[in-house]
């Protein structure tokens, strides 16, 4: 049995498709279609159900997959391992978030001071990062939900207010405050209902006891606050301590006094993982990144 054939049927079980698996492994399908019985007939069991061409994992499948991603990652862990023994200080980081926008900054400063670590950057729903984390696919999360399973640490490394943005000559650009319930009527751009942050708005929502009225649902933050200033509609956004945005952007964010607004980044990991000194080096510089402030809208 070799590392490759493990490492091949991981894709494929996860994918459950052999050509897309072949197209990710950038191999032929033949090839891996070969690689897949050969271990099969060592094993001396089928892994999946085979109708047509539509495959699907079984129970010897499902069984052996399982111990297959132990091997796996202790293999991976002990490569890190013994790189570090060696000195080997440039290592590769894989981090995994739904959401993207927050980590340009940091990532691009990070890769500025150590361009000999190599990050892998993978955007996914926020229910799949604990499985990621527990399978090592990735060394750290950074998420604006608790990922909340036992053996994942969770450090929360951002807290942002959340205000409510309106454009120049609104009716409520000169408030130093308001109450969200007061904005109820108000044309709202807001985010798709599959959005990381659609969750925390409609509970900012429930809580001011109104219902928005939606005029345009977006999935990038950018584009929000571009219809913002174009008044189109009112929405929220997220503000730290430090802004980037140039001068000429033109928008009024204003405090929201009740409900309570505000969003909190956690970067997360496991317990039981090696952690490489290029993975710590991460985590450090994470945290003194975001201890220093930085402003990006959500």
């Amino acid at each position: 049995m070799e590392i490759l054939q493990l490492q091949y049927f991981r894709t494929v079980a996860r994918l459950q498709h052999m050509t897309k698996a072949a197209e990710e492994l950038h191999i032929a399908q033949p090839a891996l279609s070969k690689t897949i019985a050969r271990l099969e007939n060592d094993l001396g069991v089928p892994l999946f159900d085979r109708q047509g061409r539509k495959i699907t994992l079984n129970a010897f499948g499902r069984a052996f997959l399982n111990k297959a991603e132990v091997a796996l990652t202790a293999l991976e862990e002990g490569r890190k391992e013994v790189a570090d023994l060696a000195g080997m200080e440039q290592g590769s980081i894989s981090i995994a978030s739904p959401v993207l926008n927050r980590l340009s900054g940091p990532l691009g400063e990070f890769l500025a001071r150590y361009p000999d670590i190599r990050l892998r950057l993978t955007q996914v729903p926020t229910e799949d990062l604990a499985g990621m984390l527990e399978k090592g696919e990735a060394d750290f999360c950074f998420t604006a939900y608790p990922v909340a399973r036992p053996g994942i640490v969770e450090e929360p490394v951002l807290s942002e207010e959340v205000f409510l943005a309106v454009p120049p000559g609104h009716r409520f650009a000169d408030r130093t405050s308001i109450a969200l319930r007061e904005a109820a009527g108000e044309p709202f751009i807001g985010y798709k209902k599959e959005h990381v942050f659609r969750q925390r708005d409609d509970a900012l929502f429930r809580q001011a006891g109104m219902t928005p009225d939606f005029v345009c649902e977006v999935n990038e933050p950018s584009a929000k606050a571009a219809l913002v200033r174009a008044g189109l509609g009112v929405a929220f956004v997220g503000a730290c301590n430090r802004s980037e945005e140039p001068p000429t952007a033109l928008m009024v964010r204003i405090p929201i006094s009740e409900p309570a607004c505000s969003s909190s980044y956690q970067l997360a990991w496991h317990e039981k993982r090696y952690l490489s000194k290029a993975a710590q080096k991460f985590r450090d510089f994470i945290r003194y990144y975001f201890s220093t402030g930085n402003d990006t809208e959500t």
